[in-house]
Order: C-alpha cells, then structure tokens, then sequence
C-alpha cells in the first residue's frame, strides 16, 4: 500500500497537534483526516475507515485515547487497524504510561506509542512500518 493511498485518521483536542502532524503526514503523501474527540472520530470511521489512527490519551478523560483504542480493536471492521498514542501527560502530570514491552503495548490496545512533541522522522518510520506490516 502507497502512502498516497493509506489514510490516516488523527484525533486530538489540540488543535495545534492536528494541524502540525496533518500537515507532516500529508507531506509524506498520507491522506489524513482529523477528529477533536472519540465521538466526531468515530463518525469519520463510519464514513470511512481509516488505514492507521493517531490518537491523544487525555482528551474527554484522562483515560480517553485507551478507552477509543479498546473499542476500535473490540470492533471487527477496524480490530487490524494499527493504532499510534500519543501523550503529554508524562511531562504535564508526571504519570508514567510508557509501556517497556510489546506486552504493554498490547494491554494498552495500541501499537505504537509516542511522548509528545512526536519527532517527525520517527513517526514517519513508525507509520510507515507499522502499514507495511498491516499490508
């Protein structure tokens, strides 16, 4: 699958964060669409499911980005879909989410995870690997 095929579902309160990373995917030639919460994420699902989701951790809750993750594996039409989290709360609440294995990662409902600010290179790699994988 090319890039310019692959579309990419982004969801984020911060506005700024969308924009950004919308703006690095696109140039990467992803087709990218946004969502600010679960729910309005959940409506670009159903228009079209997406090839890879970024999702924030704290949005709704402090939990909301686990929560969304849970769902879209639980569901058949997006359980293969690779999901990326993505998190300020290490810097801005002193919590520790970091998974240490890809057992963590699998708890978490998640395939990938990145403190932000998320270095471009390195989620390039990651999105890349991660929709070579998928196929």
């Amino acid at each position: 699958m090319s890039a310019d095929q692959s579309l990419i579902l982004i969801v984020d309160d911060d506005f700024d964060f969308l924009e950004i990373n919308r703006i690095i995917l696109e140039g990467a030639g992803y087709r990218v669409v946004t969502a600010t919460n679960p729910a309005e994420a959940q409506t670009r699902i159903d228009a079209e499911a997406p090839d890879l989701v970024i999702t924030d951790l704290m949005m709704t809750s402090i939990d909301a980005g686990f929560a969304f993750a849970a769902r879209l594996k639980g569901d058949p039409r997006t359980a293969g879909v690779p999901i990326i989290i993505s998190t300020s709360v290490s810097s801005a609440l002193g919590l520790n989410f970091h998974p240490d294995s890809a057992e963590d990662l699998a708890k978490m409902n998640v395939d990938a995870y990145f403190d932000k600010p998320i270095d471009a290179p390195a989620l390039l790699a990651k999105v890349a690997e991660l929709l070579a994988a998928r196929g």
